[in-house]
């Protein structure tokens, strides 16, 4: 792709999601229909979405940045429903969609159907979680959909390649599929485990380089991606292993690093899922295109059945898989005590698609081993792209109305600020005893005002948390933990602008103007971090 078409591809998407944030349009969803209306425009390039370019280049750190956002131990904690999607419904779906596909549309090879079956299977929850996380879903819920996404990926590439396989006449038997599958999924995971004590050694041993920290940062995914897929193993699942455990054990290094990282992977994220939700609008020439002998009444037909089988086998699939291990398993009862039929109605209906489908289905090749035409091939990405942009609008848009109309559980903000205070309040005086047992050593003597500084911080944090549960300003609304944040930032506006004008004075240069601001930066990055939590 030239320079000029991706430079506009990336400022247009970020401004249409620039858009979206005004909006309750959720963002996913007002991109692709901004790429479906410039892909309509004349002269606006074509942007043909390159497979080689999406799966190693842009999936990997989409991936690696949800990882490390990610709960270890949530994961950890609700494995079971996170593995019967993204495995157990992921190669469900693979082989109904695709003997569907086979029944309904003529002449169709059954391996070239469970090639579109394996394509069309996994679910890109990004618009999901990020409907979810605007609504306040319950947090398993939301943990659920996370968790199918990090590792789906994984399972329907495999089922693909063992598809692809089959469809193209070069191999693949059971036995070899199952080879393949548990090649892809142990070997990944294996691969992830190996470089994750290393790479995490490195972050801490760069501790107080931040910049070394975050340029290792950014080729991580890329390296556990590359790694496993050199010896045939699944890229998907190294990055997600990869980023989990950095994830998990961030605190340990240098607070400048983690700062700087998680400002550059929210930019990175932004742009990227910005991006690929707008390239997938502008995929309809494309697909059009290549349609040839198929007329549009009969392949909408299809592309209804696949759209419809798509949506029903997921509820086929999440209420028995929900219900049945709760029936048979008093120990699952025992974990899982408020589940009820709510959840499930909303994890069946967020099953939206997303760019993985479409990068997939570009990579199927042109033709078979003895050199003949792939069956059907523009019929099957016309049918994936079909059902992406039907799952993204029709689920996408009536999404948040369901979780609004069914009876969920709203999340219990009270309860979770008061176990916020009840952490401060350990964690502050732990400091503070520590802080005493210092003070006794010589070697850390301070005159009594810098003493009482130390003391004055570890008493603002541990009242912060509960000054938000007490009483509002009967003027304002706010909190007296607000009005104080509030305060400290307008009395931090006052010393950055004295500091511009002694510069504009030429009193001070712009070096020192940098490292006043500076200092000023983080106190007000700590007050807004306060704020929003």
């Amino acid at each position: 792709m030239a320079v000029m078409p991706l430079f506009l591809l990336v400022a247009g998407s970020a401004a249409v999601a620039g858009v979206a944030r005004r909006t309750p349009v959720p963002a996913p969803l007002l991109l692709v229909a901004a790429g479906l209306a410039a892909s309509a425009v004349p002269g606006v390039p074509d942007y043909t979405l390159d497979p080689h370019i999406v799966l190693p280049l842009v999936l990997p750190p989409l991936l690696h940045t949800a990882a490390l956002d990610s709960s270890y131990l949530d994961l950890r904690a609700n494995l079971r429903p996170v593995a019967m999607l993204s495995v157990g419904y992921v190669l469900f779906a693979t082989l109904v969609v695709g003997y569907a596909a086979y029944l309904v549309i003529p002449d169709l090879p059954l391996t070239a159907a469970l090639v579109l079956g394996a394509v069309v299977a996994p679910p890109d929850a990004v618009a999901a979680t990020a409907i979810a996380r605007r609504l306040g879903l319950p947090h398993r819920i939301t943990t659920i959909l996370q968790g199918e996404s990090l590792v789906n990926d994984a399972t329907a590439i495999t089922a693909y390649k063992v598809a692809l396989a089959a469809a193209v006449g070069t191999a693949a038997t059971w036995g070899e599929g199952l080879k393949e599958f548990a090649l892809a999924s142990i070997g990944g995971i294996g691969i992830g485990v190996v470089l994750m004590v290393p790479l995490h050694w490195l972050r801490v041993r760069l501790r107080e380089s931040a910049l070394l920290e975050n340029t290792l940062s950014l080729l991580i995914p890329f390296v556990a991606y590359a790694a496993a897929e050199q010896v045939g193993a699944s890229g998907v699942l190294a990055v997600v292993v990869v980023g989990l455990y950095l994830g998990h054990r961030s605190w340990q290094v240098d607070f400048e690093t983690r700062l700087q990282e998680d400002a550059v992977w929210k930019v990175i994220s932004f742009l990227l899922e910005s991006a690929v939700f707008a390239l997938i609008g502008l995929q309809l020439p494309v697909v059009l295109s290549g349609l040839g002998e198929f007329t549009g009444p009969q392949v909408l037909g299809y592309a209804a059945v696949v759209f419809a089988v798509v949506v029903l086998a997921r509820f086929v699939w999440v209420f028995p898989a929900t219900f049945l291990p709760r029936f048979l398993s008093a120990r699952i009862r025992t974990r899982e005590p408020d589940t009820n039929w709510t959840a499930p109605v909303i994890v069946g209906w967020a099953g939206m698609r997303g760019v993985v489908s479409l990068a997939i289905a570009f990579s199927i090749p042109a033709t078979v081993h003895g050199g003949g035409p792939f069956p059907a091939r523009n019929l099957v990405l016309f049918l994936t792209f079909t059902t992406v942009i039907a799952t993204l609008v029709i689920q996408g848009l009536t999404l948040p109305v369901l979780i609004r109309a069914l009876p969920l559980p709203g999340r219990d903000a009270q309860a979770e600020t008061l176990a916020e205070a009840q952490a401060q309040n350990e964690a502050s005086r732990a400091a503070e005893e520590y802080l005493d047992e210092l003070l006794q050593d010589e070697r850390n003597a301070l005159p009594g005002p810098l003493s009482d500084r130390l003391r004055t911080v570890m008493e603002r944090r541990r009242n912060a948390v509960w000054e938000r549960l007490g009483a509002v300003n009967e003027v304002t609304g706010e909190s007296a933990d607000e009005t104080y944040r509030r305060l400290a930032r307008e009395m931090i506006d006052a010393e950055r602008r004295v500091f511009v004008q002694l510069r504009d004075a030429r009193r001070i240069d712009d070096e020192m103007l940098r490292t006043l601001l500076r200092r000023l930066d983080l106190e007000e990055a700590t007050a807004y971090r306060e704020g929003a939590s």
